[in-house]
């Protein structure tokens, strides 16, 4: 007997062509999902290799604030480091780091511009006014005027041109990083519409530390100063500072007497200042990750992880 013949069904046809459509939405929702999980899982790992290296890092950090807080001769010790990053290696070759380090009063303190009802600051406020008037002449600002108007409410706690979990370090100290700096440079060029603010190197010229009780106390490392800055000060050619200009012990009083230049020498410490700000780069499973910290007073302090480098 034959058997009978398949026949279409319509309600069959329907069945088998949805079946169809949700498998292919459900691969569609996989393939998705699965990019959407690998991505996160290359992020999490990323996060977890830099949670990994920052706790390297806080290890490095430990071992170095040890070695410097028991380290004697520290102006030896930075004498040699502000002249070149200096590579430590541990005795097995397993692991080394990159330390250098800069004077943290290499430059005109920013918050000398608010000092300016302190008698016993008007050396150091009309140092800072000034280098600002040169710089934005020198640069051609678009508002000198506000930019400074700006600096002060910042000091003074009048407007949060930064994040407001930095409010109270701003009240209390001033502005104390360079990042708290860059904030109110973003507002002034967002507000005043001026991209050349970007273009100075305000490193070179600023430096951003806490105003000391004592005016003898707010000086400037004079020995480590940049090109720029001296160029500024003392109103010197630039390329010719840069190439007779050597940083050292001694260096300031000797280069202005060479140049002939009057300066007010209780605006610079007359000896070795301990206070330095300090990084330190090292490598962690193929990536190069830093830190810094400052040394102050005697102490070591206020470690910074950078991330990837």
């Amino acid at each position: 007997m034959d058997k009978p013949k398949d026949t279409f069904h319509p309600d069959t046809a329907h069945r088998k062509g949805f079946a169809l459509i949700i498998t292919l939405s459900a691969l569609t929702v996989i393939i998705a999902l699965t990019g959407v999980l690998v991505n996160y899982l290359d992020e999490a790992r990323r996060d977890a290799g830099s949670t990994k290296a920052m706790i390297q890092g806080n290890l490095y950090y430990t071992d170095i604030k040890s070695f410097f807080s028991k380290f004697k001769e520290k102006k030896m010790l930075y004498t040699i480091l502000y002249a070149t990053p200096v590579p430590l290696l541990s005795p097995d070759g397993r692991f080394s780091v990159l330390v250098s380090c800069r004077p943290l009063a290499n430059g005109v303190n920013i918050n000398w511009l608010g000092q300016g009802e302190r008698a016993d600051m008007s050396a150091q406020y009309t140092m800072a006014q000034n280098l600002l008037e040169s710089i934005v002449e020198s640069y051609d600002l678009e508002d000198g005027g506000r930019l400074e108007e700006m600096l002060l409410e910042a000091m003074e706690g009048k407007k949060r041109y930064i994040q407001p979990e930095q409010s109270r370090l701003r009240q209390k100290n001033g502005i104390i990083t360079f990042r708290q700096f860059e904030h109110i440079l973003d507002r002034y060029q967002f507000e005043v519409d001026d991209d050349k603010a970007e273009k100075v190197p305000w490193k070179n010229f600023f430096v951003f530390n806490k105003i000391k009780p004592a005016a003898a106390e707010n000086v400037m490392d004079g020995d480590y100063l940049s090109p720029e800055l001296i160029s500024a000060l003392f109103s010197l050619d630039l390329p010719s500072v840069k190439e007779s200009w050597i940083e050292g012990e001694g260096a300031l009083k000797t280069f202005l007497s060479d140049n002939a230049v009057m300066y007010d020498q209780k605006l610079f410490g007359k000896t070795f200042m301990q206070a330095a700000h300090c990084e330190v780069y090292y490598d962690y499973e193929g990536a190069r990750y830093g830190f810094g910290f400052i040394d102050i007073d005697g102490e070591v302090k206020h470690f910074e992880f950078f991330g990837q480098q």
